[in-house]
């Protein structure tokens, strides 16, 4: 059993309430071998929700408590952020998973050394999201997933 974005799956949990559908993933998860999760609303946040970026270091730093996520709106989020991620390895624990799929760039999701850099600007930073930073730390691998391009 794998971990996913749920976003990936057709689910509408990104902060926009929509989703990012790849269709080889779904048809994966109709094969029993995926678990959607979504972070951000595991945590708590509200769907469809105000943009939150990590501010000053990476999903890392969140973790050892040396950054944290505000949203566009100047409210600290961090908590939200950290319960999803949490919520998500427990998950992992619980169907030991040794892999998720997650959606690039994300502040939770993101992996693949690229995240958005905190300036709400569309600019970006190297790093892994919190929730990507978790698993990763726990020894589950995180392969990240490039979201399908808007038409």
């Amino acid at each position: 059993m794998k971990l996913v974005s749920a976003c990936l799956l057709g689910v509408n949990c990104n902060f926009e309430g929509k989703n990012n559908l790849k269709a080889e993933m779904l048809e994966e998860f109709k094969k029993g071998e995926l678990y959607p999760v979504c972070p951000e609303v595991l945590g708590g946040l509200s769907v469809p929700r105000i943009p939150a970026e990590i501010q000053d270091g990476d999903g890392l730093d969140v973790i050892e408590g040396k950054s944290y996520v505000v949203n566009m709106q100047g409210i600290d989020v961090t908590d939200e952020f950290m319960k999803g991620a949490y919520e998500v390895l427990r998950i992992a624990e619980v169907l030991n998973a040794k892999e998720a799929l997650l959606i690039e760039k994300s502040p939770s999701c993101g992996c693949g050394g690229v995240i958005f850099d905190g300036t709400f600007t569309a600019k970006f930073r190297s790093g892994d999201g919190v929730t990507a930073a978790l698993l990763k730390k726990k020894g589950i691998k995180v392969t990240c997933i490039s979201a399908p391009k808007k038409e």
